[in-house]
């Protein structure tokens, strides 16, 4: 049964493919030196349609970080990793121990579909596994997947559906019909890569979470998701460093249990790169967690889609936190990025951190305005209705904005809301109001240049943080050298 494909399989997956064996990633994959269950792996043997040894997939108990978790992954080496109906009996039965027993669970997703001969047999218990996986998600038992290879057909639904994926550059792909039914259909010829490959897919569709060159990378990403899904485990220190805009950003692993650490980067930088006017100048999300965050490690969310937001876990005091940091204008991607968020920082019982950082002109470019509305009103709906605690600071521009509404504040449920010394409070900068009360005061534009300076001179005073906060309109003006200690 552990032969897999055989001698033939195991050299077009190695040696073609330039893949790793399911055993050798199950083995990267699960802490070292420690139990591990496989279930069925007899399963698949002199069947009435012939032999698919293990029934094509490995399922087995093992800890990822101390965790325990149930692993599903696909064989490739049997027939390019096809779903025959005893494939579905065995992940279906994998799904219900991890239901009953509450483990995390993680697909290693290689398949090229269900085997079209036994389709009929297929079809309702393929269903029932992506059923399985919406309901044990809502159930609270996390679901994630590594896209190691062909997702095609029902296959792509595994890690479509999974509440984080990672997917890996130039190997992993998903799509329903691949290129030679693309060809067929519509005479277009066009490369796996571009049909479902991984910068479609994290940069474009939104479809993966997760961007990683190789498999160790994919690996090392999905013990990290683990870290985050806040769920008690023993101690395991380990990470790898990034480079990201010039910051060593430690992609890390986070447990409850951890310890404080001091960041890499002193606090106090943030007050040389807070912005000093309302607009013109954006904070560097990354460059502010770097100063923020335990030993700066940080396991980023969706880096490359929906970019002017940046998503992702991190600790502050030893304290395991959800951080939304705005970097840019809140586009209709990156909405619906930061709503997708927040429901699994509401998911895992995770608080959340709000940095805001907007500046006066609130219109975003959208090919549909309405839609960015209605991604704005998701990322709304999303915060308003999170279970678990959150804290707002703004750092810079204007809060009060429709923008800072749709990223956390008091009125949107924040325990608290700070802001630094240089913000502006209110819908709208001073000129912009000071602007369309003049123009409405003054029409068939008869211009007062002396009550538009007065009108300016008076919004400026009433939109000043200091004033805001002599009316509790937050809960206060803090140093940027406080943040840390804040949170």
């Amino acid at each position: 049964a552990k032969l897999g494909g055989g001698e033939k399989g195991i050299n077009v997956h190695v040696k073609r493919n330039k893949k790793k064996l399911i055993r050798d990633r199950i083995r990267l994959l699960l802490d070292e030196d420690q139990p591990t269950l496989e279930l069925s792996s007899l399963a698949g043997i002199e069947l009435e349609y012939g032999d698919v040894p293990g029934a094509g997939i490995v399922t087995m108990i093992g800890k990822v970080n101390g965790i325990w978790c149930m692993v599903i992954a696909n064989d490739a080496t049997i027939k390019g990793g096809t779903v025959f109906p005893i494939t579905l009996k065995k992940q279906l039965r994998a799904q219900e121990i991890a239901l009953q027993n509450r483990l995390p669970t993680i697909y290693l997703v290689d398949s090229g579909g269900g085997f079209l001969p036994l389709q009929a047999q297929i079809f309702n218990e393929g269903g029932r596994s992506f059923y399985n996986e919406a309901v044990m998600s809502a159930a609270g038992v996390p679901q994630a997947a590594i896209v190691c290879g062909s997702c095609t057909a029902g296959a792509a639904y595994i890690p479509a559906m999974a509440e984080e994926s990672v997917i890996l550059h130039k190997t992993g792909t998903i799509f329903l019909g691949g290129p030679p039914l693309v060809f067929a259909a519509t005479g277009q010829r066009i490369t796996s890569e571009d049909l479902g490959g991984a910068t479609l897919h994290c940069g474009v569709s939104g479809c993966t979470d997760h961007f990683a060159e190789t498999e160790e990378e994919a690996i090392t990403t999905m013990r990290d998701i683990v870290a985050t899904m806040n769920v008690d485990g023993e101690v395991v220190t380990t990470g790898i460093v990034l480079k990201c805009q010039s910051v060593d950003i430690i992609i890390g692993f986070f447990y409850p249990t951890e310890p404080s650490e001091d960041p890499l980067y002193d606090i106090s930088l943030l007050e040389d790169l807070a912005p000093c006017k309302m607009s013109g100048y954006q904070l560097n999300a990354h460059h502010m967690l770097a100063c923020v965050l335990d030993g700066s490690r940080f396991h980023e969310f969706k880096k490359m889609f929906g970019s002017t937001l940046v998503t992702g876990f991190g600790k502050v005091d030893g304290n395991l936190a959800g951080f939304a940091v705005s970097n840019g204008k809140i586009t209709e991607s990156s909405a619906l990025k930061g709503s997708h968020f927040i429901q699994l920082c509401s998911q895992r019982n995770i608080p959340v951190v709000f940095l805001q950082n907007f500046g006066e002109d609130v219109t975003c470019q959208s090919s549909s305005e309405t839609e960015l509305i209605k991604a704005h009103c998701q990322l709304m709906q999303a915060i308003a209705c999170c279970t678990t605690p959150s804290i707002t600071i703004t750092t810079g521009g204007l809060s009060g904005s429709l923008e800072s509404h749709a990223l956390g504040s008091l009125a949107m449920g924040s325990r608290f809301h700070f802001t630094y010394p240089n913000v502006k409070i209110g819908g709208y900068s001073p000129s912009q109001i000071a602007e369309a009360i003049h123009t409405e005061q003054n029409p068939g534009n008869k211009q007062s240049e002396d009550s538009l300076s007065d009108l300016k001179e008076t919004f400026d005073l009433e939109t000043d943080v200091f004033y805001a906060a002599a009316r509790i309109r937050n809960d206060g003006v803090i140093m940027p050298t406080d943040t840390r200690a804040v949170i």
